[in-house]
């Protein structure tokens, strides 16, 4: 039997990187998720992820961790431009054209919440107790969320 496909997503990101604010101040509220630059997380962004899916924006690595809104999947993966980048920090020496190593998606924005959804809250909300972003040694700045996962976040944003 084969495992139901994952459409719901859980994406990290530090806001003095990238933050939903710089994503709603683009044009059209789209723009790149680019330079993730672990395999795992790599995988989700080119096997799983489809244009349509839906994604919680988190910000990390700030004073308060948590949740600020709801993307979409844009564009499906494609190499990422960075990794061919003299310039860039995320510049990949190995990786080439006919074999791109990393891969990009782009994001759209669905949703901006007034207050995030916060790490403290999110351990305190029982579906989410085996959330994969929540596992202690996680460190994937992209992970898969349950139907249940999704229905419990969204309650506690009030939506």
């Amino acid at each position: 039997m084969t495992p139901p496909r994952i459409d719901r997503w859980l994406m990290k990101s530090e806001p003095d990187e990238f933050s939903i604010d710089d994503l709603a101040a683009k044009r059209g509220c789209r723009g790149a998720w680019d330079g993730v630059r672990n395999y795992q997380a790599r995988n989700y962004l080119r096997d799983g992820m489809r244009i349509g899916d839906l994604a919680f924006f988190y910000h990390s690595s700030c004073p308060i961790p948590g949740i600020h809104g709801v993307v979409s999947i844009a564009r499906a993966a494609y190499p990422d431009p960075a990794q061919f980048d003299r310039r860039s920090a995320y510049f990949d020496a190995n990786s080439t054209a006919a074999a791109p190593r990393w891969s990009a998606v782009d994001v759209r924005l669905v949703e901006r919440w007034d207050a995030p959804v916060t790490l403290e809250r999110l351990r305190t909300l029982a579906p989410c107790a085996r959330m994969v972003a929540l596992r202690r040694g996680n460190r994937l700045s992209i992970t898969p969320v349950t139907a249940s996962e999704w229905r419990a976040v969204c309650v506690a944003a009030g939506r």
